[in-house]
């Protein structure tokens, strides 16, 4: 079978999720209780949105929610037939610190697509700046089809297991044909088990539904966070409700204008970049596994993939995958590459597995793919991350296509290329055709929109920052020069101090700031 494409998920959430659980929910929870009630008017419906008054002008009853505030709205399946059937999304509101102080809502986004709006944030204290956590409700959603919001699940765990764990990289036209069976099976299973739903997962979908939370929540602008694929959301949206915009920040950019083609090459470009640096800092440690150079670190890096693709590590200290393959062994070191805090981890990993041992390395997958350890799944980012992508842009059913840009790609990224410009074959077996094509985004009559790109950020490279920041009609580039995915609350403080400024005095940032 075959895989999906590398996430789009801010390196942040994972870890911000995690320390959610901690002893800071009970904090929350006391200041939730002591909250004064915040007297809310749901805004109407903008132009052009007729039929939807029933959604727009729906209250929100709030309740407590381990720590924090949950609630629920509905809205339609499909925006074209609002009187039809409806869905309901998971909200989670972490309430403002100082509730005297309190400025608005603030709606954010971890990426994905598929990534849980509702835990990250519940880990408010750590996304956003302390500013900006005293002065705003933090409010997540689930976007539909995500976690609580009517999800959509294609495969058991044990067949995600599998799915995930083969062969991402065909050598030969055997395993491109069984790699595109895998393909349209998986295509198949998400057509038989997300029914009615699968057509209305888009992110032009998900940007209705953000609209409506603006109005629920009584804004009338959204202020908003959003990070890697939450920036092509939140672009969608600032095309689609320009007079809406309020106090905009994309982080980690994907432009809505790239092709699938272009997405898969700009990633094996940005993969094979981090994982260069990574390698530098493999050999500056001085105990580094896979050699005394870079070169020699990332041709070793392949031949270890090579390796284990034929003959799995036999070790995992996982029951249920028992073997680390090439498929397991890949998300284990992209997860690394979202965060140079994990590099050491990484360097130790390999290590491991190169004398036989899986085991760290199956535990950075895991990590990655949002898989407990031992089995099951906490979320179902790595199914519905396809029903998105699907929807958004066109894709061929051509394996002589996909042979050929893999070809091509391992020219410019060795290590990643085939890997990526193979990962979207599901796409062009989809049971239902593509609502979207890529597309200009202007925002034009939107309040500034603040861009931030990181030089050498490996999912969203730099130049889809400046891509889109070219694009919008009144925007603010911050560029970080560093590592990793995404820039803010990542312990960089010209960024954070930019954005906090932004957020709490409206001062948008000097276009072209570096960091």
């Amino acid at each position: 079978m075959t895989l999906r494409p590398l996430a789009l998920v801010a390196a942040a959430a994972a870890a911000a999720t995690a320390l959610a659980g901690c002893s800071v929910v009970a904090d929350v929870r006391d200041r939730v209780q002591a909250r004064p009630s915040v007297t809310v008017s749901p805004q109407p419906p903008p132009p052009g949105s007729e039929g939807l008054d029933r959604f727009y002008e729906q209250g929100l009853e709030w309740s407590d929610c381990s720590g924090a505030e949950c609630a629920t709205m509905t809205v339609p399946l499909d925006y074209a037939e609002p009187a039809g059937g409806t869905i309901d999304i998971a909200l989670l509101r972490v309430p403002a610190k100082r509730a005297g102080q309190r400025i608005g809502s603030l709606v954010v986004n971890p990426g994905g697509p598929g990534g849980s709006g509702v835990d990250y944030a519940r880990a408010a204290d750590f996304i956003v700046g302390p500013g900006v956590r005293a002065a705003y409700d933090v409010v997540g959603f689930d976007p539909r089809g995500v976690g609580r919001s009517a999800p959509i699940d294609c495969l058991t765990d044990t067949q995600l297991d599998a799915f995930l764990g083969s062969d991402p990289t065909p050598d030969d036209t055997a395993e491109q044909r069984s790699f595109a069976r895998g393909a349209a099976d998986f295509a198949r299973a998400c057509g038989t088990t997300a029914g009615p739903l699968l057509p209305h997962v888009s992110t032009e979908d998900v940007a209705r539904d953000l609209d409506v939370l603006r109005a629920v929540l009584g804004e009338e602008k959204l202020t908003y966070l959003g990070k890697s694929y939450g920036t092509y959301l939140g672009a969608t949206y600032a095309d689609l409700f320009p007079e809406q915009v309020g106090r905009f920040v994309l982080d980690g950019v994907v432009a809505p204008d790239l092709t699938s083609e272009e997405i898969n090459l700009g990633q094996a470009k940005g993969f094979e970049l981090a994982t260069r640096t990574w390698a530098d800092y493999c050999v500056d440690e001085g105990d580094c596994p896979l050699g005394d150079s870079v070169d020699t670190v990332m041709e070793n890096l392949r031949e270890f993939l090579t390796d284990v693709d034929e003959r799995p590590v036999p070790k995992t200290g996982d029951g249920q995958v028992p073997q680390l393959t090439e498929g397991w062994a890949s998300l284990g070191i992209a997860a690394a590459m979202y965060d140079q805090g994990a590099w050491r981890t990484l360097v130790d990993a390999l290590d491991d597995a190169v004398a036989g041992d899986g085991t760290a390395l199956m535990q950075l997958a895991d990590q990655y793919a949002d898989r407990n350890p031992g089995g099951g799944y906490a979320g179902n980012i790595m199914e519905v991350i396809y029903a998105v992508n699907c929807l958004d842009k066109p894709e061929s059913d051509s394996v002589e296509e996909h042979a050929r840009l893999a070809e091509e790609a391992a020219a410019e990224a060795p290590t990643w290329g085939p890997y990526l410009m193979w990962s979207s074959l599901p796409c062009g077996y989809w049971p239902v055709p593509p609502a979207g094509e890529p597309h200009l985004v202007t925002a034009e009559g939107a309040e500034p929109i603040v861009v931030i790109g990181t030089t050498r950020d490996p999912a969203t490279p730099y130049e889809w920052a400046v891509r889109l920041r070219d694009q919008l009609a009144e925007a603010a580039l911050i560029t970080y020069d560093g590592d990793g995915h995404t820039a803010y609350t990542r312990s960089n403080a010209c960024v954070d101090d930019a954005v906090d400024a932004y957020y709490l005095e409206g001062t948008l940032p000097e276009d072209g700031l570096r960091c």
